[in-house]
């Protein structure tokens, strides 16, 4: 079974905070099974967008976990927006994180090949 969307958020908010960095949520979305965006804002201005990884990506055992892929690579932020705008219109209900840090570590779980 899958973890909560806002359980997933919230346990990721928590994991940031309690490293040093900043986290908030900029859209709250569907409770139970919203898609997930991450953006992760760097010192030099840019950012990563991480967004939920394709079901190709898990293996047997993973149904029920969250994965993440890199949409974009430590890009402008105009690239970022735009590329979220357009998730916004295909899915309302998504959910978008915010987080400043420079080291995210395992807190974001990617999928194999990110």
């Amino acid at each position: 079974m899958r973890l909560r969307a806002d359980i997933f958020v919230s346990a990721l908010l928590r994991r940031v905070f309690a490293s040093g960095d900043f986290a908030a949520v900029e859209k709250k979305g569907a409770e139970e099974a919203g898609a997930i965006f991450i953006r992760q804002h760097f010192r030099d201005g840019l950012e990563t967008l991480y967004a939920p990884a394709p079901q190709t990506a898990f293996d047997e055992g993973q149904a029920g976990d969250r994965l993440f892929e890199i949409r974009l690579l430590r890009g402008e932020p105009e690239a970022v927006r735009a590329m979220l705008e357009r998730e916004r219109k295909f899915d309302p209900d998504l959910w978008i994180v915010e987080l400043e840090a420079d080291e995210l570590g395992d807190m974001i779980p990617l999928a194999k090949g990110d």
